[in-house]
């Protein structure tokens, strides 16, 4: 039995990269919430992942006893566990490639991810507006991020980045909806993808959840004071 150990959906993007390349994939697992809290030592978040990620964080992913974490490292492990899905692209040029912009979001992005972090149910285009003009980091992290799927989307000839869903998509998921909630421009065929990733039955569930929880969570929120 395949579990797999979140925290809000409203807020935990890393969470919701192997959600939803699970569900989407159609492979069952057990889902553990684990509400934040605080990040605290002794908190009760930090308690609940004692002895299973020694990180203290989530997603963690526990299969036949084996617990692994990292978002990018349960990709790898579900894939590897379920080659039949086929949740890297097939031909090797293209593997290698989505596994390269899986990396660079894992590590990179971090004005983008900083200044609008994700909040699923909140609408904030003001802020989005005053990010894209006070910081060039989020311009600069929304160019390339525009220029990269596009360009995927060209070279591959869509629905998805990589032609089928594949973890590139579960990936970047998050990143559509923080564009979403901060409103921020994109070009037409980049918005055509965001609108048929956030139709996913995988994502559309994870959202449901999300906007389910009714969980305003301070620490998480730096520019609502409620909901």
């Amino acid at each position: 039995m395949v579990q797999l150990y979140i925290a809000n959906k409203n807020y935990s993007s890393w969470s919701m990269r192997p959600w939803v390349l699970l569900r989407q994939a159609g492979i069952d697992f057990e889902e553990i919430f684990v509400r934040f809290d605080s990040f605290a030592p002794d908190s009760q978040f930090k308690a609940a992942l004692k002895g299973i990620n020694p990180a203290g964080k989530v997603p963690v992913l526990v299969h036949d006893g084996l617990a692994v974490w990292d978002s990018l490292a349960i990709a790898e492990y579900v894939a590897e566990q379920f080659p039949e899905k086929k949740l890297w692209p097939t031909d090797r040029a293209a593997r290698a490639r989505a596994r390269s912009v899986c990396a660079d979001m894992h590590s990179g992005y971090l004005g983008l991810r900083s200044a609008c972090p994700m909040n699923i149910e909140a609408q904030l285009p003001d802020i989005g507006a005053l990010a894209l003009r006070d910081k060039p980091a989020v311009r600069a992290d929304l160019d390339r991020l525009c220029n990269l799927w596009s360009g995927l989307l060209r070279e591959h000839g869509g629905p998805m980045l990589f032609s089928d869903f594949s973890v590139a998509d579960a990936y970047f998921a998050p990143v559509v909806m923080r564009l979403n909630t901060y409103v921020l421009p994109v070009p037409a065929d980049v918005r055509a993808y965001m609108d048929r990733v956030r139709a996913l039955p995988s994502v559309k569930a994870w959202t449901l959840g999300a906007l389910a929880e009714q969980d305003f969570i301070d620490f998480e929120e730096p520019f609502r004071l409620h909901r």
